[in-house]
């Protein structure tokens, strides 16, 4: 086979053979340039370090912080020369630095391995975007809120199976996702003070033999500790995984919103109008009003556990320490961290600009035999029925005023007396919608009281 023919193998991206599919398969640099920043500050705190402890002297560690902030101010400006030869966003900083400041770059990766580099830097960035995904995640708690105030006494359906159940309170059903979403919270909450260590120093694998102080250089990031393995630290990547789980059960429930948003928008259902912002008309249908960001919401998170399961893929055979595989564990994360806060902030801006129909909600409310529940436990409470019983009596009456094309309310006593003599006029204190809901007085139940108490309890909580 000649030259020209085994080239032709690679195809025409790679015509220079083996050593280009190398360098493109080795490169980094496409996508870990979103950790310059952090790299950046890992590497003044480690030269900071390097100073105090007289490693390398105070001068050099100087030069070596001030000539990172013009690398910093290249990056930012546009300006940095990104080299994909130089494989990595560390590699890249580097070789820039020593542009500027001479030989004493050379003495910054003392006492370091790009190992616990990019575990720190990586680890910095994921908390960075713990820290925007809790700010996403308040603000659109706040929005419900705001929801749920104006609403806290607008009857509406509950359902089970998309079923009318009982009627619910506009303002309880966003406070259901105020708990979901406050779970989320407190688990991105949890990961970032469980990855809150440190992983500078850790060196290759072993650590080192250089008088570091790994104290210092934790404190200078911001982290509680210096991580206590070296060997864990170079090799974890839990931190990130933590980050994606929580990302991927906060994305759970934003789609399931975004899913009744989508149904409760369509000319069927008419509950809520979502403004002209978040909805796009069709090129041929005039009338169409399409819930597109909720749709899209609904479908980007595809992407953020399909991040979650491809990371778990990466981890799961890697023996004890760094493998070259781990540089497959960034461009997932970034992907999803992207699409969560896209997601939070449409979510967000529908939750805020969206009006609730009262009047769709009320007569939905009331329709589907939505108080036969109610009906049940007067029977208990009046008549000391069991309450099998009383289920009994009050699936004779629903099929009675399914028979008739009625609800509940509108059987006279008298039907009502032909399924169960005992029953009196005070029946129908318990049948309209709006004596429902305020009867459910229990903790965390519908009554317009009880909503409005839980409202409280969160404003409380976020402060």
């Amino acid at each position: 086979m000649t030259k020209d023919s085994s080239n032709a193998m690679w195809g025409g991206r790679f015509a220079a053979g083996p050593d280009a599919i190398m360098e493109a398969i080795n490169a980094s640099i496409g996508f870990d340039k979103r950790l310059a920043a952090q790299d950046i500050q890992g590497s003044r705190a480690h030269a900071a370090m390097l100073g105090s402890t007289g490693i390398i002297t105070s001068s050099d560690a100087e030069t070596i912080r001030e000539g990172l902030l013009t690398v910093l101010s290249e990056i930012d400006g546009g300006e940095f020369p990104f080299s994909t030869a130089l494989e990595d966003i560390h590699m890249n900083v580097e070789a820039r630095l020593k542009a500027l400041i001479g030989d004493a770059a050379g003495r910054l990766h003392t006492a370091r391995s790009r190992n616990d580099q990019v575990a720190t830097d990586f680890k910095l960035w994921v908390r960075d975007q713990i820290d925007a995904a809790m700010g996403g995640l308040k603000a659109l708690i706040r929005a419900l809120l705001t929801q749920a105030e104006a609403g806290a006494h607008w009857v509406m359906p509950g359902f089970t199976h998309l079923q009318t159940a009982q009627p619910v309170t506009w303002g309880h059903h966003m406070m259901a996702y105020v708990e979901m979403l406050g779970r989320d919270l407190s688990r991105f909450r949890d990961a970032r003070a469980r990855m809150n260590e440190c992983p500078l120093g850790a060196a290759a694998l072993a650590g080192t033999s250089f008088p570091i102080d790994r104290h210092m250089t934790a404190e200078a990031l911001g982290f509680d500790r210096p991580s206590a393995n070296s060997l864990d630290a170079v090799s974890d990547r839990d931190f990130a995984l933590e980050f994606l789980s929580a990302a991927s059960i906060c994305a759970m429930h934003l789609s399931r919103f975004a899913e009744e948003l989508v149904i409760w928008s369509s000319a069927q259902f008419r509950f809520v109008t979502l403004s002209d912002r978040f909805s796009t008309g069709s090129s041929i249908m005039p009338q169409k009003k399409n819930p597109d960001a909720a749709e899209l919401i609904r479908a980007k998170i595809g992407r953020i556990f399909g991040a979650n399961v491809a990371l778990m893929m990466v981890m799961k055979g890697l023996p004890l320490a760094y493998s070259k595989d781990m540089q497959e564990d960034k461009e997932q994360v970034f992907d999803a961290a992207d699409n969560l806060m896209l997601a939070l902030a449409a979510m967000e801006g529908m939750v805020r600009d969206m009006s609730a129909n009262v009047d769709a909600l009320a007569a939905a409310a009331a329709s589907g035999f939505s108080t036969a529940t109610d009906l049940a436990d007067w029977l208990v409470r009046a008549l000391d029925l069991p309450f099998r019983d009383a289920h009994h009596v009050t699936g004779s009456l629903v099929a009675m005023a399914e028979a008739r094309g009625c609800d509940l309310p509108d059987l006279t006593l008298a039907d009502m007396q032909s399924v169960h003599g005992a029953i009196t006029e005070d029946v129908f204190g318990v049948l309209g919608v709006a004596n429902s809901v305020a009867s459910r007085t229990s903790y965390g139940g519908t009554a317009p009281d009880q909503v409005r108490a839980q409202i409280a309890r969160w404003k409380e909580k976020l402060g």
